[in-house]
This record gives structure tokens, C-alpha cells and sequence, in this order.
């Protein structure tokens, strides 16, 4: 048990009990568990008060039953009594308590700093008066808009593949006793029919009086399922819980879901914390995407831990995906195969409808002229496949994982290139706002009207952006109405869903587009998709670079001849300097499992994750030198631990992107053959860690199952 002076304080002598509070203790405290305070009555584990802490006053959860108050820390003082309990919340679940005290464990972070994080951050604003007054807000509202119960909505009839695959989910075991739901893989081509396999499944486990949470990877993906969901369930109360909503919203939602008052939850991340106490079903929609591993403060992997709260509720989980992780490829293989045997893996091979996968076709950027080079980033084929579309009264999807303008300008004269001070990185040119923005620390300026070194005039813009590519498309195609979506043309509230409207309702005919564009979504006039300058991810030194190029062309591809009538025309082009490259024969043919298998093999024979487990140590410091050196540090403290467990730490070396905001970054490599020996040698170094002082080293973390290496 953890015990801080500041919870202390001179005062009477401890009267009734002492109870254990999670608060959220400062990273690097050491302070992992529950600080003692005094308590004179019952309170149950998972309530939430308010304590002092310090000269503050902050948001804690009771953590531990209470017990007998023991003899004070010290002489003259005493703990602190709560300054407040919120009665009128039901207590955080215990299976809520159990992820949270695992998650804490397995990611190497206090249980109240994670505990704490995953509250919406409104809660910790408003003491005992002002939840009261939200609660009875909440209370006149359900009062008085209570589900409306209409006419069932029509079901489309299931596909053979669909049917089989809800019979084999194991539905009928949720929540009996002693009865654990097989974790699912379901392997689906893209318009297969998935979305109608989750919302057949959200009706069994809701006729049984259990919850649904469905988790999709990012924000923009769900307006979409919202509406598919209330479509088919009018009568059910149906919440969303994701970085979008603002606080006060974000706040009132779960506020309801901790009420009970929710039956289906959607959400990004974050959700998979959502205090659920009667949940029956999880879905993981596009599990393979990496926006589901947390990148900052606790590096959580709500997919992970979406297995592991199926466990603890014994609910059913879904992982579903066109492109499966290698990581879930691994869990679904039989043993007898080498895999891990953990889930089963269902299959759903066709589209719905009868409809096929888009023809692929490679264009070969070394077949092409000089100046057809010179002319543009679109090859002239793929130029009139697009007018082809366009006679036609189709849409098409071209593909650019690079927004801006021009990633870097540059003056011939002298060689300047806009570099950002504060990084080691290139400011990208922007041409709507005509600025030089940094994409690290967010550096902007106004573009010089000379150069910075020479004053040459003539500054060149190297390389393209979307915003670059949609003015070169509206050039080759006078009349064409273009669109772009990117993080630069969304950042207004709304303007995502216009822009999408925009394209359902048939009011662009070529979108230009980066990854946001190229997963999910349910276009169905879109015949045509074309990638341009894919081939970079093939020489990354991210070993998990091809499977995410693989998974993006393959969802990017899905996009095209959703309508079963029109996928027999549907096309994906791919222009690239390497045609033959294993990873684009396996797009030819829409062979994901081969591509899967074959990358498998080469990670197991190469050991790598799934192979092994990985953990990377991080610092952050004024120079290079003094994060290298403590990492270094570091390692030498770690190392009996390390040999102990079998564990190899490999030397600390710069990240790839080196400076940021002028902050210099490196990172330690540690790899295990199994994941039981890595925690083990974690969990003891950690303590060592937090006794290294190095004042120059700013931050540091430990990053368990890194996708960012």
C-alpha cells in the first residue's frame, strides 16, 4: 500500500477506518496503488469522492473495502478524511476494477493514473453539488423521452457465409456460469456483409438483457454505424463515446452508461473503459488498425484489452477485418500449425450480392516517358480511366497518404529547404493558407517571398500533398467536381460529415483522399480507386510497414463496386516503380491469407513479433547524449533482471524522427521469447527507474507491444 506525507495531515486522531483511494499521482512518483484516508462509514469499492491531496482537492476512487485504522505514520500526524462521496453514482463495476488493476500491470503505469485518465476529464471539475445537478438533469430527460417502440425494421435476409458464421459465435453461452464465448476472427472481404453479422449478433445478446459495445478505429467512421445502428434498433437507447464529443457531452454519456441507462455503446478507444456492467458483446470493427494501440500517456491496446474484458464479463468477442494483424493471424492459427490456437477464425470470402473484388491493375512507373513523368503525378492511362468514370456518371477515390501541398520547399540557387527549427523535420507547404507548418510540434509561418539564405525568388515546391494532387486532377479534368478529405480540409466542425454527404449523394466525381477516406466507408458509386506513390512503405525500417501498405491498398480497393451491379467494371490502380514486389502480386489477386502466411513465416524466421514480445524504453531530454546516457544507465540497472529472465536490451539509439519541439528523443529495444518473462523483468526494473535521477532527461516511459518502433 502507498502511503504519501501529503495525504497527511496534523488532525483529530483516526476515528472510524482507513480506506484505499485511487488518485492520479504525478508518472514518475512511484506511486502505483491506492493512498490511505480515513473513512467513517461504509463506502463501496468502485465509488467515486472527492479527497485532498496536497492543497488540492481531486477526484479519487475507492479502491480497497475499508478496514481498521492502524497506528498514525508518524508523530502528530494522522491521514485525512474524504471530503466528499458521490452517492447518488452507482460504484465503478468490478470487472471495470479488474481491467483497469490489469491494464496498470501489464503496461507498466500506476493504477491511478490510469484509472483517473480513462474518466472524462469534466468529472474531476465538479464536486458533489454540481454532479447533483447534472444527475437530476439526466434524471428529467429520461423522464421524459423514453425509447419510442416502432414497427421492427426490415432485415436484409442473411448470405449462407453470414448465417454460419453467427451460428458458430457462440452467443448462447453469454453469461451462464462457468461458460466462456470463444474469442472470434472474423476474416471478411470488404463488402461481405460484416456490419450485418454485428448488428444479428447486437440482437441475440440484447433479447438477453446484456449490453453491446461496438469499437470502430477512428472518429470519422462513426456517423456511419450510428445511424446503421439506430436504423435497426429505434427502440433502444444508443450512445456514442469517442475524442469528438465535447466535454460536457462526453461527460453526460457516461455518466448514462454508468447509470445503466445505455444498451448499445459505439466508440473509438477510449470506450473500451466505458463502465458497462451487463455487457454481452464486444465488436472490434477494423481490428488491424493501429489507431487502436494508445500512443501517449498509458500506451493501452484497446483491442487487446477488449480480450481480455470478454474473459473477466464472459462476454463474446468479435475481431473483424479484411486484413487481419499479424498479432490476431497468430492467435487464430491451430497450434498444430505453430500458431497460438487462442481464437477461432471464421471466414466470409464473398461480397454480398454476388458482387466481385475490383479488377487490380499495376501501372509501371519505369515504363513511362520522360515527360509523361515531367507532366504530373497521374500517368496518362490512368488519366483517362478516370474520364471514363467521369463519361460514365462514376465516381473514383484517388489515394495519397500525404496531405499539404508540397512536403518540403526548396530554393535550386542556394539548396535552402524548409526545415523546422524546433525538429528534425521538414515544414510541409500548405498552399490554401500559403504556409510552412511543421506536422511534429505544429511550427507555422507564412511562406518567405524570398529565400532565407540567398533571396532567390524562386522557391520549388518537391514532392505531393493531396492538396498539390486535386489541383493537378482538376487541371487534366476540366468540368470534374473535386473533392479532398484529409485532416487539413476536416478540421471544422462538420465538415466531415458535409463532405461525405457530398460524395453519398453523388456531388463529386474524383475525391482525393489520405487513409481517412480509404477504410470503412460505404461508398456506393465509387468504381474506380487509384493509389499513387504507395512504394515508400516498402523500404521502411518499420518491419510492420508492408502489412500496413497491404491492409491500406486492400481496404482502399473495398471502396470500389460495393454495388453488386456495378463491381463487375470496378478497378484498383496502383502506380509504382515495383510491380513485381511480392506485397503488389498478392493485391493482384485479393489474396490476403498468402500475403498473411508469407509475412508470418518471414517474421517468425527473422524473430519478430509474433515470434517474440517487445518493450521499448523511452527518454526525452535537452540533448541526444543525455537521453542516450540514461537509457544506457538504465540498461546497466536492468541488466541482472534482464539475464535473469532471458530478456535482451538492445543499445539505446535515436527514434526516427529524432528532435521534437526541441526536444531530443531516443529509445531502448527490449525483446523476450515469451511475454511472461518480459513482465517479469519489467515490473522489477520499474522501481529502479523511477530511482534514476538525470536532471537533464525530461520524460520517460516504458511502451509495451510498441506498433512505433
Amino acid at each position: 500500500m502507498s502511503t504519501l506525507s501529503d495525504a497527511l495531515n496534523p488532525c483529530e486522531p483516526v476515528a472510524a477506518g482507513v480506506l484505499g483511494v485511487l488518485v492520479e499521482t504525478p508518472q514518475h512518483s512511484g506511486l502505483s496503488g491506492p493512498l490511505d484516508y480515513v473513512c467513517d462509514r461504509p463506502v463501496a469499492p468502485g465509488t467515486l469522492l472527492r479527497v485532498p491531496l496536497g492543497r488540492r482537492e481531486v477526484l479519487g476512487i475507492a479502491w480497497t473495502a475499508l478496514r481498521p485504522a492502524e497506528a498514525p505514520a508518524a508523530e502528530g500526524w494522522a491521514l485525512r478524511p474524504l471530503a466528499a462521496v458521490f452517492d447518488r453514482l452507482p460504484p465503478l463495476p468490478p470487472a471495470w476494477r479488474a481491467l483497469v488493476d490489469f491494464a496498470a500491470r501489464y503496461y507498466q503505469r500506476g493504477a491511478g493514473e490510469l484509472a483517473l485518465a480513462v474518466l472524462p476529464a469534466e468529472l474531476r471539475k465538479l464536486d458533489a453539488i454540481q454532479l447533483d445537478r447534472r444527475l437530476r438533469r439526466l434524471d428529467r430527460a429520461a423522464a421524459a423521452a423514453p425509447p419510442a417502440a416502432g414497427p421492427a425494421p426490415e432485415r436484409p435476409a442473411l448470405t449462407p457465409e453470414q448465417a454460419a458464421v453467427l451460428a458458430a459465435l457462440g452467443l448462447e453461452r453469454i453469461g451462464q456460469a462457468g461458460a466462456e464465448p470463444p474469442v472470434t476472427l472474423l476474416d471478411g472481404v470488404t463488402g461481405s456483409g460484416k456490419t450485418e453479422v454485428y448488428l444479428r449478433a447486437a440482437e441475440t445478446v440484447l433479447a438477453g438483457g446484456r449490453q453491446v459495445l461496438m469499437l470502430v478505429p477512428e472518429i470519422n467512421l462513426t456517423p456511419q454505424l450510428e445511424a446503421r445502428v439506430a436504423a435497426r434498433f429505434p427502440a433502444r437507447r444508443i450512445l456514442s463515446l469517442h475524442s469528438g464529443l465535447s466535454p460536457a457531452l462526453r461527460l453526460r454519456h457516461w455518466l448514462q452508461v454508468l447509470r445503466g441507462e445505455v444498451d448499445l455503446l459505439l466508440g473509438t478507444r477510449m470506450a473500451i473503459f466505458a463502465p458497462l456492467d451487463r455487457l454481452g458483446l464486444l465488436v472490434i470493427d477494423e481490428e488491424h488498425d493501429p489507431s487502436y494501440k494508445q500512443q501517449d500517456g498509458a500506451r493501452y491496446s484497446a483491442r487487446d484489452l477488449a480480450v481480455l474484458r470478454g474473459r473477466l464479463e464472459r462476454a463474446a468477442v468479435l475481431l473483424a477485418s479484411a486484413t487481419p494483424s499479424l498479432e490476431s493471424w497468430h492467435n487464430a492459427r491451430p497450434q498444430a500449425e505453430g500458431g497460438a490456437g487462442r481464437y477461432q477464425r471464421l471466414a466470409m470470402p464473398s461480397r454480398i450480392g454476388g458482387g466481385v473484388l475490383p479488377r487490380v491493375r499495376l501501372l509501371d512507373l519505369g515504363q513511362l516517358r520522360r515527360e509523361d513523368h515531367a507532366a504530373g503525378l497521374i500517368a496518362p492511362a490512368l488519366v483517362e480511366a478516370l474520364q471514363q468514370r467521369l463519361a460514365r456518371g462514376e465516381q473514383s477515390l484517388v489515394l495519397l497518404n500525404r496531405r499539404g501541398y508540397a512536403p518540403v520547399l526548396h530554393c535550386a540557387a542556394c539548396g535552402w529547404k524548409s526545415g523546422c527549427p524546433h525538429c528534425s523535420a521538414w515544414r510541409v507547404f500548405h498552399k490554401s493558407d500559403r504556409s510552412l507548418r511543421c506536422h511534429h510540434c505544429g511550427a507555422t509561418e507564412r511562406v518567405p517571398r524570398h529565400c532565407p539564405e540567398c533571396g532567390n525568388a524562386d522557391l520549388d515546391a518537391l514532392g505531393r500533398g493531396t492538396e498539390r494532387l486535386a489541383d493537378e486532377l482538376a487541371e487534366r479534368l476540366p468540368g470534374a467536381r473535386i473533392g479532398r478529405i484529409d485532416a487539413d480540409s476536416t478540421r471544422a466542425a462538420g465538415s466531415l460529415e458535409a463532405q461525405l454527404a457530398q460524395v453519398h449523394a453523388g456531388d463529386i466525381d474524383v475525391l482525393v483522399g489520405t487513409q481517412m477516406v480509404a477504410k470503412g466507408h460505404d461508398f456506393r458509386r465509387i468504381t474506380l480507386v487509384a493509389a499513387v506513390q504507395p512504394d515508400a512503405a516498402l523500404f521502411s525500417s518499420d518491419f510492420r510497414a508492408p502489412e500496413r501498405l497491404f491492409s491500406l491498398l486492400m481496404q482502399a480497393a473495398g471502396r470500389a463496386g460495393r454495388e453488386a451491379s456495378q463491381s463487375g467494371q470496378s478497378e484498383m490502380w496502383v502506380q509504382t516503380w515495383h510491380p513485381a514486389h511480392p506485397l503488389y502480386q498478392a493485391l493482384l489477386r485479393h489474396d490476403a491469407a498468402a500475403f498473411a502466411e508469407a509475412q508470418w513465416r518471414e517474421r517468425f524466421e527473422a524473430g519478430l513479433p509474433p515470434a517474440t514480445h517487445l518493450a521499448l524504453l523511452r527518454a526525452e531530454a535537452r540533448t541526444q547524449e543525455a537521453a542516450q546516457a540514461w537509457l544506457a544507465a538504465a540498461a546497466t540497472l536492468g541488466a541482472a533482471a534482464a539475464a535473469e529472465a532471458g530478456v535482451v536490451c538492445f543499445p539505446p539509439v535515436p527514434t526516427p524522427v529524432q528532435r521534437v519541439a526541441q526536444v531530443e528523443r531516443a529509445q531502448m529495444l527490449i525483446e523476450a521469447p515469451r511475454r511472461a518473462p518480459l513482465q517479469q523483468m519489467l515490473a522489477a526494473w520499474l522501481p529502479q527507474l523511477h530511482g534514476l535521477r538525470e536532471p537533464r532527461v525530461l520524460r520517460w516511459a516504458i511502451d509495451v507491444d510498441p506498433l512505433a518502433i
